[in-house]
């Protein structure tokens, strides 16, 4: 059977004049757009006109939720109790999900942004408060997390469909975690390397671990960040090296693209 990988990016994410990442080249590479919902990045006028590009090419869109909080980026982690987190996260699906309608689509799948993903992997209140917002808002949607993380665990319990994310630009522990932006490793800038990386993760769900060590790391989708340097570059790396292997590089979901 031919082994088949869907390719994702975090776009939207620019901000009244500051502009970040090149969102129209990255949307003819990627099969799936994590766009986000104006909570961490992105303004309304932004995110509609993601949200159209992205219909446009056929690509998926998922909601990327995240905490409140501009300033950090959504990098910085929030206690914030589960009623708060639940009502956060259903408000942020509902207005990309307007927007997406718009455009003749829909949201097609949830996946938190930073500190929300990365606590929400080991925290098990947070990742139900984001499991619990899903469910209400559609039951139908997707959810995109870490293998192995307490946010998927959650969501299969709830029933949901959960999608496992690799990430081709970052460093992984021997946990199969994500090192963190704070210590070295946790970047890789190479194309090619990250190339063969991924092509080895796609066809033999193994890893090389910052540390040296061989990991099983097993994905459904595979992310490139949109605001690394060479984001675009990377994706093409990427796409053409799984390509070349054999693996065939198409989203997870229905796009449901129409002319509105």
């Amino acid at each position: 059977m031919t082994i088949q990988i869907d390719l994702n990016s975090d776009l939207g994410e620019s901000y009244g004049n500051w502009r970040l990442g090149d969102d129209d080249a990255m949307l003819e590479v990627v099969t799936s757009a994590n766009v986000a919902c104006g909570f961490h990045a992105g303004d309304a006028l932004t995110l509609q006109r993601t949200c159209a590009a992205a219909a446009e090419r056929g690509v998926v869109i998922g909601a990327q939720v995240g905490y409140n909080h501009l300033a950090g980026f959504g990098r910085w982690a929030i206690d914030m109790p589960s009623p708060e987190l639940t009502a956060d996260v259903l408000y942020q699906i509902g207005a990309l999900d307007g927007l997406a309608r718009v455009a003749g689509t829909r949201v097609r799948y949830v996946k938190p942004h930073g500190a929300l993903y990365n606590t929400a992997a080991v925290d098990e209140r947070q990742a139900q408060a984001v499991v619990d917002a899903v469910v209400a808002y559609d039951p139908s949607l997707p959810l995109m997390g870490l293998p192995g993380s307490a946010l998927l665990a959650a969501g299969e319990a709830a029933g949901l469909r959960v999608i496992r994310e690799a990430f081709a630009d970052r460093g992984y522990t021997p946990e199969g975690r994500l090192v963190s932006r704070r210590e070295p490793g946790a970047l890789l800038h190479d194309p090619d390397e990250v190339a063969a990386r991924m092509v080895r993760l796609a066809t033999e769900g193994r890893l090389t671990a910052a540390n040296g060590e061989d990991i099983a790391v097993s994905a459904d989708s595979i992310c490139t960040h949109g605001d690394s340097p060479g984001a675009v570059a990377m994706a093409r790396a990427v796409k053409a090296a799984l390509t070349d292997a054999g693996v065939e590089v198409r989203p997870f979901a229905s796009s449901d693209a129409e002319p509105r």
